[in-house]
């Protein structure tokens, strides 16, 4: 797609908009950019996080998305080195754009970036083999340093978010002790949790992620039965105290 479409008002920078001159370690050899892709719907945020990076010399961002389907697009078609993903926006939520942006591109690194870090968020982005979390609360130059250390093999997680995680044989997870009812969900049934939670009926859950309204039916009265909740107010409610959902 062309890499402009995007929200009205707050939609996708077009690739290669944004470079720096790559600061050197000598005067023949510049240093490879960083090419960053950023998905955030709130334009403020994002522009004013890709104008930092690129005063940085080392990072180029190659396009900007204002929502996770469009990420998807700009990722396959400009194949950066780090996706940035916002994970508060509307429509497609951003663990299941990055899962199905691994699937088409194994070395790409995703990192997601929330002013929130619920238990569910961080258990949805170790799901995702995501390579960190970073929180808004951070100063533009720790986010530019945790990438710069992703770019380099490294994995890199907020410091509130890395106290409520363990590192083991088995990889990275959250702490058994910190574990909710939600992770008697699926996946797919997680997602649909959320996309209930905010307000979608059955028809738009099935078209935003292209799935029949009988499979969408199914999956709503397994994670109902499984949380014992049995009406959608409640279960709204119930994704708000989650961290699901915002209010």
């Amino acid at each position: 797609m062309s890499a402009s479409r995007g929200k009205s008002g707050t939609g996708s920078r077009p690739a290669n908009n944004r470079s720096g001159n790559a600061k050197t370690g000598d005067s023949t050899t510049p240093r490879k950019r960083i090419r960053v892709l950023l998905v955030d719907d709130h334009l403020l945020a994002r522009t004013t996080l890709a104008a930092w990076l690129v005063s940085q010399g080392d990072f180029n961002v190659i396009g900007e998305a204002a929502d996770a389907s469009t990420a998807i697009d700009l990722a396959l078609e400009h194949k950066p080195d780090i996706i940035l993903f916002d994970i508060d926006m509307p429509g497609l939520l951003a663990f299941e754009a990055a899962k199905t942006i691994q699937t088409r591109m194994e070395d790409v690194k995703i990192v997601f970036l929330s002013a929130f870090s619920h238990d569910n968020y961080i258990q949805q982005a170790v799901a995702a083999r995501s390579r960190g979390y970073l929180t808004k609360a951070q100063s533009p130059k720790s986010i530019a340093d945790a990438l710069r250390i992703v770019e380099s093999g490294g994995v890199v997680f907020a410091p509130e978010i890395q106290s409520r995680l363990i590192v083991d044989i088995d990889g990275v997870h959250l702490g058994e002790s910190l574990v909710s009812r939600l992770k008697l969900l699926s996946p797919r049934e997680l997602e649909i949790l959320r996309y209930i939670a905010n307000g979608l009926s059955k028809r738009e859950i099935a078209d935003t992620i292209h799935l029949s309204i009988k499979t969408i039916e199914n999956h709503t009265a397994s994670l109902m039965d499984k949380l014992d909740i049995h009406d959608r107010v409640e279960l709204t409610r119930y994704a708000i105290r989650e961290g699901i959902t915002r209010p």
